[in-house]
């Protein structure tokens, strides 16, 4: 499911008709690019494409002094039938990618098995500070989130924070997974 495509017709949904202007300082004002994968400058290429398949639609075109044309979007019902299938599905459909840190694990270089706790432990660092940072960075702008957005900024959190717990369990398992891939490697033809 795409995030942008959510959004924007939640919004018109939610606001009424608006401008891309209007879509992007609305994403702005509600900081999601604090709590979602959405980037607000793909907002404008979102819109269009969310017009060419017809879930919004250009209810007229408006011109204020000398501020260029700006169309005026709204919510089609063909729209609106798709956001309720992508609020249905975002609420009870998980959704899980792989880390391919798992398969590197799966594919060790037998000739590099001396680096592995360095290399994690460097992994693990870079989460801890992406951690703290994040934590920090919550608490700074939680007067502008609502009570969904600041839960939706913590659901991040946890992930980071079981992130950080599973590399301390890679961690202390390192030893025991040389010795594993070591004997493995010998026992090969």
């Amino acid at each position: 499911m795409s995030s942008i495509r959510f959004y924007i017709l939640s919004a018109l949904d939610r606001q009424g008709p608006m401008h891309g202007h209007a879509l992007v300082a609305l994403a702005e004002q509600e900081h999601v690019h604090e709590w979602t994968d959405i980037s607000v400058g793909g907002l404008y290429g979102a819109a269009r494409r969310l017009a060419a398949d017809g879930l919004i639609e250009q209810l007229r075109t408006e011109k204020h002094g000398n501020y260029p044309e700006r169309q005026i979007f709204a919510i089609t019902d063909t729209g609106r039938k798709s956001l309720r299938i992508m609020r249905h599905k975002a609420l009870t459909e998980l959704s899980w990618r792989h880390d391919p840190v798992d398969l590197a694990l799966w594919s060790l270089d037998p000739d590099r098995l001396d680096e592995l706790e360095d290399v994690v432990r460097d992994r693990r660092d870079q989460i801890a500070t992406i951690l703290e940072d994040q934590r920090a960075h919550r608490i700074s702008i939680r007067k502008y989130l609502s009570e969904a957005e600041w839960l939706g900024t913590r659901h991040g959190i946890h992930r980071l924070e079981a992130e950080l717990a599973w590399h301390d369990e890679l961690l202390a398992a390192i030893p025991e997974i040389i010795r594993d891939e070591r004997t493995r490697t010998k026992a090969q033809p």
